[in-house]
């Protein structure tokens, strides 16, 4: 349990009753990294008995509401537990506003600094690094700037292969994606819609079951974790098995879901 995955939203824009809107926690020997953060995401840190003050970094993809409307909770309650150590919090140019009005408003008594640092690379980059991961950025193709993420394990020396894992939100398909995420142990790529509603994948910048499948399919993932649910879909069901029918491997997240990643 040394590379481990937390599920802490899985809905999009509209959450549902049983679901929050997007936000995951990558856990690498005690550290944590906070990949997007949707809101409810402290709360969702309680259930699943996830630290606060070992949150190494922050990971925003971009500035759409149900993927940020819980960061300010979370950095309140950081400074709560009486954090002191800086904190690096990757997210597009336009986050520096929504920061700036953050530590104005509610941010004068926090007890530690908050980094941004700006993603705007066209092509896949490393923009973190430290004893258990490196990290890279990549753009995605949204209606506004948006980053995927991709985590290497470090430090392994001899003891076995290093693990990986790919965030890949809101976006629709291009042709690039799957060679940025090539060979990955496990790929989360948003499913939002069903094929029956690909008209409104396109139209909205998201992609479809299938268009994850043939992602996965095309990078040689070892599996395909998909999520970010439209609230239109009733049955769930649909999701994975539309996604079965191009890459076996796929599974499709639950909030409160926690993924192991076996020693290689």
């Amino acid at each position: 349990m040394d590379f481990t995955l937390s599920i802490l939203g899985t809905a999009s824009a509209l959450p549902f009753s049983d679901r929050n809107p997007s936000a995951q926690a990558l856990s690498v020997r005690g550290r944590l990294y906070l990949i997007d953060c949707g809101e409810g995401t402290q709360q969702r840190f309680r259930q699943m008995h996830l630290s606060f003050v070992k949150v190494n970094a922050i990971f925003l993809s971009h500035m759409h509401g149900d993927h940020v409307f819980g960061l300010f909770g979370m950095l309140s309650t950081m400074s709560l537990y009486h954090r002191l150590e800086p904190l690096k919090v990757f997210a597009p140019a336009d986050f520096a506003p929504v920061l700036e009005f953050f530590l104005s408003s509610f941010g004068r008594d926090l007890s530690f600094e908050v980094e941004h640092v700006v993603l705007d690379m066209d092509e896949p980059r490393e923009i973190y690094s430290d004893k258990c991961v490196r990290v890279s950025a990549f753009p995605l193709n949204h209606k506004l700037p948006c980053f995927g993420f991709r985590f290497e394990e470090t430090g392994m020396g001899k003891k076995h292969e290093p693990r990986s894992y790919a965030y890949c939100s809101d976006t629709a398909p291009f042709p690039e994606l799957s060679g940025w995420v090539k060979g990955v142990d496990v790929l989360y790529h948003e499913a939002t819609y069903p094929v029956e509603y690909e008209a409104k994948a396109r139209q909205y910048f998201h992609s479809t079951t299938l268009d994850a499948a043939r992602c996965a399919a095309d990078a040689g993932a070892g599996k395909l974790l998909i999520g970010h649910y439209s609230s239109r879909v009733r049955d769930m069901e649909i999701f994975q098995s539309e996604c079965r029918t191009i890459f076996a491997e796929s599974y499709a997240a639950n909030d409160c879901d926690v993924i192991d990643f076996p020693v290689k």
